[in-house]
């Protein structure tokens, strides 16, 4: 999917991009025609869910806001008229940040909160509330058969922790690995994820929340226990190991590997030990340069002292003026030098 910019009709925006959204969307569209790729890539203005509410809270009533009424119907129509899929960013979160009064267990599935009535359906979750709410926006707009594809933050709020993001995850892939709809579309959900990896640069303006909704830390560490399969599973996504090869071949080559040549002090370590040591043995020689931690985002500094028995990590001492270093010091208690360390291992 190519998404033309992202919640444009935020009512916090004043109107700023209800002109010039809806027109960079068919143009875009035209593009993909006109190169043959839309069979296979489509054209969507990914929304919050604010630009629909229902008058009492019940799916039912649900309706597209008033000031965007309009241009949204038009959007709608176009979606429907060139199989373009309707894409909505639902938060459950925000019913908690919003409004201190909202039932908790209302905004994750388990079932354990208040059930909501309506049209002889009950609703026991918020996020099927919304998605439907939506569905009935849709229907009234003479729209019934559009396809729907659908975060939760872990900082900067009382609600926004990763228990309660790993909670409400788990509760989503259940329902996902069950193939089980909403009350109103109890078909099959399409769903992706907000977001991938924190964002350390995101404004804050909607809240402090809003640099950390992803399931990755800045770093690329996963924040909690994460079992796509919605099994239940404690397990967490980890880095590709087998794809860093090439990086350890490349700090091998420009740093120092020969104490983990066969018989050497640092022969004996696994293969993550291995890739560290290498990493920080680059990291050193190039005289503890930021720009040498990287790796392509599978390498991280660090204060603590990743020595490994009597495989001892070089740490290289800086003195303040710059004029003199000592290139090799090594000792298990010299922490305050900064190491590297590889990727990142299930917790």
């Amino acid at each position: 999917y190519v998404a033309v910019g992202n919640e444009p009709f935020l009512s916090a925006y004043n109107g700023s991009y209800l002109k010039t959204t809806f027109p960079a969307l068919k143009n875009i569209h035209r593009a993909l025609k006109e190169a043959g790729h839309t069979d296979v890539m489509k054209a969507t203005i990914p929304q919050n869910a604010e630009v629909y509410q229902s008058a009492n809270d019940k799916p039912s009533e649900g309706d597209f806001r008033s000031d965007v009424k309009q241009i949204m119907l038009d959007i709608v129509k176009f979606f429907h008229d060139n199989d373009l899929p309707f894409t909505v960013n639902i938060y459950p979160f925000l019913s908690l940040y919003l409004n201190q009064h909202f039932p908790v267990e209302y905004a994750f599935f388990d079932g354990n909160g208040q059930t909501i009535p309506d049209n002889g359906k009950n609703y026991d979750n918020v996020f099927d509330a919304n998605y439907d709410t939506l569905v009935y926006a849709l229907n009234k707009a003479g729209i019934k058969d559009m396809k729907i594809i659908v975060g939760w933050p872990t900082d900067g709020h009382r609600y926004a922790t990763p228990k309660l993001a790993e909670k409400f995850y788990a509760g989503l892939m259940k329902k996902l690995a069950k193939d089980v709809g909403t009350p109103l579309r109890p078909e099959k959900l399409e769903v992706y994820l907000f977001g991938l990896l924190d964002e350390d640069m995101k404004s804050i303006l909607p809240g402090p929340f809003e640099r950390h909704w992803g399931i990755f830390r800045y770093d690329g560490t996963p924040k909690f226990m994460l079992d796509f399969t919605g099994q239940g599973r404690k397990i967490v996504p980890v880095a590709e190991k087998d794809e860093v090869g090439p990086d350890l071949d490349y700090a091998c080559y420009h740093g120092d590997c020969t104490a983990m040549l066969y018989g050497s002090t640092c022969s004996n370590l696994d293969k993550i030990q291995n890739i560290s040591y290498a990493f920080n043995m680059f990291f050193q020689i190039q005289g503890q340069d930021v720009r040498a931690c990287d790796f392509r985002g599978s390498a991280m500094i660090t204060k603590s002292n990743a020595s490994v028995g009597s495989c001892l990590f070089p740490i290289q001492i800086v003195s303040g003026s710059g004029d003199f270093r000592i290139s090799y010091v090594f000792g298990r208690f010299i922490v305050a030098g900064l190491i590297l360390l590889g990727l990142v291992t299930a917790i």
